[in-house]
């Protein structure tokens, strides 16, 4: 008789005993991917899911206005500098924090101080040195953040006012400033941390990207629709690339063939061949587009639409608009969290 209770109890136990063993031998999944959205107007940050295509929360980001975000490589944590609430190179407040946002949980949980007014305004987060540039208009610079410490551990000069947007080389040997009002490339060497040279654009540029390959970096002329194209080799302007109307944001696709251009006049999207360096064709988008954003797998492009309050999802494939996905007030900024 004990036998067979001793028999009946391991039988009713083994189912629970295998799905423990599963559960402990089934690897985690990877969190959802997340595609982050600066809302200037709404001063907020939209946490979007990209598949759905649908707003998942908004995080207020502290009272005044965050242009640009970025993601930590591990897709938990979002940085959003303070800019203020005055546009590039006008009177307005000067921010000196950048909020550090838990994307799982939509909640600021710290901050970092640059310890005065400095319009913190493009972040970027650089692979090859694990560590966050912050561009610092007031003080002229880029400043160095460990992402780990939330602690600035360094900067590095422009020599130039109006440093608004960043690129950096994927070696992370090389870093691109657009100086908005001088019209100006500042040129830096991110390990000496020291600026190299300056290159002269217009009257006024915006906004900047890199090739994949780091042989070229783009911006656009605020002063006539063309966009200048640097060579790296040589800190110069190679050649200009005319646009139907004047360019804003950049970004190369994933197979390095294309170069996609936010024009906000003309509320479309340039295709840009980048063998010939020509328009090959414009894509209709919601007003006003900003900036541009690369799906991680090459197949989407993400458009932010500042003044439609949405972000345009165009298929790499066709070149067409597939989806509008709705987010805060005057959307920016974009960042891919993994």
């Amino acid at each position: 008789m004990w036998n067979s209770l001793r028999l009946r109890i391991l039988a009713l136990s083994l189912p629970a005993a295998w799905l423990a063993l599963g559960a402990a031998e089934t690897p985690k999944t990877a969190s959802a991917p997340r595609l982050l959205v600066a809302n200037q107007t709404d001063r907020s940050l939209s946490i979007v899911d990209p598949v759905a295509g649908k707003l998942i929360a908004a995080v207020p980001v502290g009272g005044v206005t965050g242009h640009e975000v970025a993601a930590s490589p591990d897709g938990r944590t979002a940085f959003v500098p303070i800019y203020g609430d005055s546009g590039v190179a006008k009177p307005g407040t000067d921010g000196r924090f950048m909020a550090v946002i838990d994307i799982a949980s939509a909640k600021v949980v710290g901050t970092v101080d640059f310890g005065h007014g400095v319009r913190p305004h493009c972040v970027v987060y650089d692979p090859a040195s694990k560590l966050l540039y912050v561009t610092t208009e007031i003080d002229q610079s880029v400043t160095v953040v460990d992402p780990k410490t939330l602690k600035i551990v360094g900067a590095i000069p422009t020599g130039r006012l109006y440093s608004h947007m960043l690129a950096i080389s994927h070696n992370g040997s090389r870093g691109y400033t657009a100086n908005v009002k001088p019209g100006t490339v500042s040129v830096l060497d991110m390990k000496a941390r020291k600026l190299v040279a300056v290159v002269p654009i217009s009257g006024e540029t915006q906004r900047i990207s890199i090739s994949n390959d780091d042989r070229m970096v783009f911006t656009a002329d605020q002063t006539k629709p063309q966009l200048a194209v640097i060579d790296t080799a040589t800190n110069s302007v190679k050649t200009w690339i005319p646009l139907p109307s004047p360019g804003y944001g950049t970004a190369s696709t994933a197979d390095g063939r294309s170069l996609l251009v936010a024009m906000p006049a003309a509320s479309q999207v340039a295709v840009v061949d980048l063998k010939t360096l020509a328009v090959l064709r414009t894509i209709d988008v919601p007003k006003a587009p900003q900036e541009i954003l690369i799906a991680p797998n090459g197949r989407k492009a993400y458009v932010s639409c500042n003044q439609k309050n949405q972000v345009a999802v165009i298929d790499t494939a066709d070149w067409k608009v597939e989806a509008l996905i709705d987010a805060g007030r005057a959307a920016d900024g974009l960042a891919w969290a993994k």
